[in-house]
């Protein structure tokens, strides 16, 4: 059960990163994505900090997480190289407001399943509006029908692919937990294959891992990058470059998850 006993207001930055930002947080393996080991949970604890001075609760901070993911796809739909900064900026707040949810219930002892849920609600809520937004894009104002529809069911699809890859992990949890195992440690020998081909590959991957750019933060710093491209190569075509290269590498990489999660030990009992 949640505690539900809160402390009073921090006294000092350097007092709420210690209690909100313990080793074992910090030391995850899996569930920091890189920006924020790099700098966001270095500015997490200042708007953590402003969250405190207010009455909102971690599951409102989830919420505020949730609609500026959502706006992030929005900003998508603005042509131009303009929509996309806007959505990589979008896409670095909602990583910084993310840290800040789980830094408010861990401060107030308020931490529970319903945060929990509301936060994937946010991450694959937002990981399948930003490559519908990005087929919008490819397709091109004005939308001429049914000529862009390839586009469209193209982000469909890619959609779709991102969520079920984004599902696969979960699966795993529930899978365990349906059969009585105990929950999975953040550790690498849980997750590493257990040797032969999919091992090596695995390896392989890590020189050129395209299966990490599903997330919102890559997803947005792609559009940038082909915004700018398109700047002096043309545009739509090089967005409906991108969005086509896309949604066969997302496949890949959902195949070789698949793969890799069926030859590790998080399936076995």
């Amino acid at each position: 059960m949640p505690e539900t006993e809160s402390r009073a207001k921090p006294r000092s930055i350097a007092e709420l990163r210690a209690v909100t930002q313990p080793p074992e947080v910090r030391g995850r393996r899996n569930a920091e994505h890189w920006t924020a080991s790099l700098y966001l949970r270095n500015l997490s604890p200042y708007l953590t900090w402003l969250f405190l001075r207010t009455s909102i609760s971690a599951n409102g901070v989830t919420g505020i997480m949730i609609f500026v993911g959502w706006s992030t796809a929005a900003a998508l739909l603005i042509p131009g190289v303009w929509g996309a900064l806007l959505a990589v900026l979008l896409g670095q707040l909602q990583m910084l407001v993310d840290c800040c949810d789980g830094e408010v219930a861990r401060w107030r002892r308020t931490s529970s399943p319903a945060g929990v849920f509301l936060d994937k609600v946010g991450h694959y809520s937002t990981e399948a509006l930003i490559p519908l937004a990005l087929g919008i894009r490819a397709a091109a104002y004005p939308l001429e029908f049914p000529a862009d529809f390839l586009w469209t069911t193209i982000g469909a699809l890619l959609a779709l692919v991102i969520v079920l890859n984004k599902a696969l992990n979960d699966m795993v949890h529930v899978a365990r937990a349906n059969a009585g195992l105990p929950k999975l440690t953040d550790s690498k020998g849980e997750t590493a294959p257990r040797g032969g081909l999919v091992a090596s590959l695995r390896k392989a991957a890590r020189f050129v891992p395209f299966h990490r750019l599903y997330h919102s933060v890559e997803l947005t710093l792609i559009a940038f990058a082909a915004a700018v491209v398109g700047l002096f190569a043309g545009q739509p075509e090089t967005d409906r470059w991108v969005v086509g290269l896309l949604l066969p590498l997302a496949i890949l990489a959902l195949l070789g998850h698949f793969v890799a999660i069926m030859a590790s030990r998080r399936v076995r009992s």
